[in-house]
């Protein structure tokens, strides 16, 4: 009888751990997976914010709804620049931003969005899909329990908004300008005071006088921010953004949950979007840029060939002096700059020297 008492229990007990076992918090009584993504975009807003929709809606419809991701904008259900975190601790599943927002975690961050006088979109894929740099990418986050991927790219950006003339180097002095990342650190020692401003406050702090100049993304998403009411000049080329890699992080935890496919269908959603954004970005930069040009009578402007030639010497300085923080700036910084004089050769034959041609015969 007790023989008989041990074996049944022992069968029920085994029973039982293997359901706990198997359960997986998030898949709820339909069968269906739900996950929280949150942005450190507007809620909707062009180009960045809709790109987020989209990943999420491509994972829904990729995974036939087995998946769905509910997305939050900046302030819905964390502040902007608390996306890190948030998925980090589990609070949202997803994140979509920029890594150069992070660099208080490591100032290595910063590669893996954009560097100063660094590399074009394209060259950006390159580097991050057959370079290396994913490799080192996900290895920096995964400490924080994270899994980055590629989810966006806006290409070479504006140089932003100011409120006043730039014709020398020294006008940057004291100037006051919403600029993240390795750009911010460049305009301190060229004399300026960078300011981290999420984008749904840049309006407000520009018309104010709270901030001097702006830089954003490009005519696309500036004509939807209206900046052209606070801002009399629109420098161009973007030289700290040259093209931008926007990042969907998710929590570890979270994809490892998954089944296989599942993972697959969430990472190359992120592929999927990658290539979206900068394509959509291609197809709406000009028609905003003819509205703002001839519509609000925007007085568009190009850097000074002086001024882009001081803040080359300087970004040449600030990106170098990360390779000395630790080990793993080390390792990034080479891995990147080898790629980058690498890819720089074959730029010069191919895309540079077809753009050179084709204006040349007026067609650009």
């Amino acid at each position: 009888m007790k023989r008989r008492d041990f074996i049944k229990n022992t069968s029920l007990a085994g029973a039982a751990l293997g359901s706990s076992v198997l359960a997986a918090p998030a898949v709820h009584a339909s069968g269906k997976t739900r996950w929280k993504m949150v942005t450190t975009w507007p809620k909707n807003f062009p180009g960045l914010g809709t790109g987020a929709n989209n990943l999420a809606k491509l994972i829904g419809e990729m995974s036939g709804g087995r998946l769905t991701v509910k997305v939050y904008g900046a302030k819905e259900l964390v502040p902007a620049f608390e996306t890190f975190d948030a998925v980090s601790s589990g609070t949202a599943e997803m994140g979509h931003g920029a890594a150069y927002y992070w660099k208080g975690k490591n100032e290595s961050a910063q590669f893996f969005s954009t560097v100063p006088f660094g590399l074009t979109a394209q060259e950006m894929n390159g580097w991050l899909y057959h370079g290396g740099g994913m490799e080192l990418w996900r290895e920096l986050y995964e400490q924080f329990g994270l899994v980055p991927a590629a989810a966006g790219n806006t290409g070479v950006q504006m140089g932003g908004w100011f409120n006043k003339e730039i014709n020398s180097i020294g006008d940057l002095q004291g100037l006051k300008m919403r600029i993240p990342g390795l750009g911010g650190e460049v305009l301190k020692r060229a004399g300026g005071t960078p300011v981290n401003l999420p984008g749904g406050e840049l309006f407000t702090a520009l018309q104010s006088g709270t901030i001097d100049a702006t830089e954003w993304v490009n005519p696309y998403n500036d004509l939807a921010f209206g900046f052209y009411k606070a801002a009399s000049y629109y420098y161009y080329p973007g030289w700290h953004e040259p093209g931008t890699t926007l990042e969907a992080i998710v929590n570890k935890q979270a994809l490892e949950k998954l089944p296989g496919d599942l993972q697959s269908i969430v990472l190359n959603a992120c592929k999927i979007t990658n290539q979206d954004m900068l394509a959509e970005y291609t197809a709406r930069n000009n028609d905003a840029l003819k509205v703002l040009v001839e519509k609000h009578k925007v007085d568009i402007r190009r850097y000074p060939d002086e001024v882009l030639a001081r803040l080359r010497e300087l970004s040449a300085e600030v990106v170098a002096e990360i390779a000395g923080k630790d080990e793993f700036s080390g390792r990034v910084y080479k891995s990147y700059t080898e790629f980058r004089d690498k890819v720089v050769n074959w730029s010069k034959l191919s895309e540079q020297a077809y753009l050179d041609a084709r204006s040349d015969n007026g067609n650009a």
